[in-house]
């Protein structure tokens, strides 16, 4: 459907019009990522130094290093972190038994099949700074050793020329085998390309700032990556039956995450869009991250007005969301109706902050449209479907030959088309017409 500007009782600010990517971050993160190709450890300390005053001895942490770091975390802290790995745990293994090994008999005598294989080496970004993400240890690392990774290298950044002791406790919980304090492109280019002291990883999986993501973008093909992940996004589909406050509330706790984050209402109560403008100006005044959250709601923010449910689906849709929550009275309906989301969150009783903090599904999910066409981070994300095949049967084998005999020649494959006439003859070189067979004298 076509969005009607004059049904809009907020629209983002023309500042939202941004231009989709930045050549100077391009240019820092190539030269960054040169730098690690040609001079390795010492390009990386280099930049560390430089970014995040960090220079340590080595920056993976030793095995007595991680027990003092654990050791220094409160044990509540440890017990929470322990229940939600668990209930990320506990959902990426459902995920990972519906993933099935397959082989089937589809003539007789020819046998195809396909494995799930894990890759051997992972890397997972644990993002720092102003946030530190210590969710995204879960998400990355539990997921990927849930999937059968032997080996998972995990980094995140130090806080302010420190060790960050929950996101490490995190990452070894997790079950990390290496753990990094490194941040920004040279983490990542250390992880993807390798380095004398760090060995290279095989996919690289998490969030970042726009240089992280712009690493994983340039260095995609290299190594394999989770996904192009841009800014948080929320969309709130709400009819008259939501709350006006819950909906400010959950709209809010998205916008904080950065001045550039999406939020947006479609909603079908005139009454429930406009309470919920007046409620996040009044939330807005003494929000802890104000600053932030003002910011990307006046640049970003967008309340729709439309009739139905139905139009509301249709535009939720055409935004393809990272996240959408269904604030209705039957929000199950949206299951059956919508189909391009991140992840979709249901009722009121269910938030997205649960999503990316505590439920158990991954908060790795796609932006900026990437709905339409991938899911977000899951246990198949770190797995590689291969298949194989085997033809038990010389008949079979023959058919088979004398099929890609032809098929072969109408493409002008004649080395194709001589393989297959070798199993139609049935492996009797005297019944292959091209062969000619040198004079031994």
């Amino acid at each position: 459907m076509t969005v009607d500007p004059q049904r809009m009782l907020k629209r983002p600010s023309s500042q939202a019009e941004a231009p989709i990517g930045d050549s100077e971050v391009a240019q820092t993160v190539a030269q960054v990522i040169a730098d690690v190709r040609a001079d390795g450890d010492e390009a990386v300390r280099r930049y560390s130094a430089a970014f995040d005053s960090w220079q340590p001895d080595s920056f993976r942490l030793g095995a007595a290093q991680i027990e003092a770091v654990v050791a220094s975390v409160p044990t509540t802290v440890l017990d929470d972190i322990r229940f939600v790995q668990k209930q990320v745990g506990d959902f990426a293994r459902a995920q990972r038994e519906s993933l099935r090994d397959v082989e089937v008999e589809t003539f007789p005598g020819v046998f195809l099949g396909h494995k799930n294989i894990p890759v051997s080496a992972a890397g997972a970004y644990i993002p720092g700074g102003r946030y530190p993400l210590t969710a995204s240890a879960h998400m990355t690392v539990v997921t990927a050793k849930v999937a059968g990774v032997d080996r998972v290298a995990a980094t995140t950044p130090p806080n302010q020329g420190a060790i960050p002791p929950v996101s490490v406790a995190a990452m070894h919980l997790a079950g990390a085998e290496e753990v990094y304090v490194l941040g920004g492109v040279q983490a990542v280019a250390a992880l993807a390309l390798g380095t004398e002291t760090i060995d290279p990883v095989h996919i690289l999986a998490g969030p970042g700032n726009a240089y992280v993501a712009e690493a994983k973008r340039q260095l995609f093909g290299e190594v394999g990556i989770d996904l192009f992940a841009g800014p948080t996004e929320v969309l709130i589909i709400a009819d008259d039956s939501a709350d006006p406050f819950v909906v400010a509330v959950d709209l809010l706790s998205q916008a904080e995450h950065g001045p550039d984050s999406p939020a947006v209402l479609v909603t079908t109560s005139e009454r429930v869009g406009r309470e919920t403008v007046e409620w996040i100006d009044r939330l807005l005044v003494d929000m802890p991250t104000r600053n932030i959250a003002a910011q990307a709601w006046r640049d970003h923010g967008a309340v729709h007005l439309v009739d139905t449910l139905d139009q509301a689906y249709t535009l939720g849709d055409q935004y393809a969301s990272e996240h959408v929550q269904i604030l209705t009275e039957q929000p199950r309906e949206a299951l059956e109706k919508m189909r391009d989301y991140g992840a979709l969150f249901l009722g009121e009783n269910t938030c997205v902050s649960f999503g990316d903090k505590v439920i158990g599904t991954n908060h790795v999910l796609p932006t900026q449209g990437a709905a339409r066409y991938t899911g977000g981070l899951w246990v198949g994300k770190y797995l590689r479907t291969v298949t194989y095949q085997e033809i038990r049967d010389r008949s079979s084998s023959a058919f088979f030959g004398e099929l890609c005999g032809r098929m072969s020649r109408l493409e002008n494959f004649e080395g194709h088309a001589r393989s297959g006439d070798v199993r139609a003859a049935e492996f009797d070189s005297a019944g292959i017409p091209w062969l000619t067979v040198p004079d031994a004298s």
